[in-house]
């Protein structure tokens, strides 16, 4: 079941995630930390992040969820994983790092909230329809 999970949530949290970096915060973050970014985007870190943070989201809420037969449960839990993991990096960020933005740390709380409850919602209701 996970395996399945995983595979309807993959390309959900890649079109929404990817519709936010390509068209709606396109240049927010170039504009707020673009002094730290660097020229080339590691790849290999970004998917590792993407595949991980995927697995968590059906471990700990969407599997559950379909379980318990509750989009509510998808909803709330999965705005609170990603409120978590976000805040995780951007709090850290902003306790570390000289010059980090308060405005980005918002954001990306406002985000990495919006995108989990998202994926796991719509992950929730395609799983509910095709398993």
């Amino acid at each position: 079941m996970f395996l399945k999970l995983y595979l309807i949530a993959l390309p959900v949290f890649f079109v929404i995630d990817m519709t936010w970096l390509g068209f709606v915060a396109k240049n927010f973050y170039r504009q707020q930390i673009g002094f730290l970014m660097k020229p080339d985007v590691n790849w290999t870190a970004a998917i590792i992040f993407y595949l991980l943070f995927i697995a968590g989201l059906v471990s700990f809420v969407i599997s559950p969820a379909i379980g318990k037969g509750s989009w509510i449960h998808a909803l709330v839990y999965g705005a609170f994983f990603g409120l978590v993991t976000y805040a995780t990096y951007d709090l850290t960020n902003l306790a570390t790092t000289k010059d980090w933005p308060l405005l980005v740390t918002i954001v990306d709380l406002c985000w990495g909230t919006v995108l989990a409850a998202s994926v796991s919602v719509i992950s929730y209701f395609i799983a509910s329809r095709v398993l």
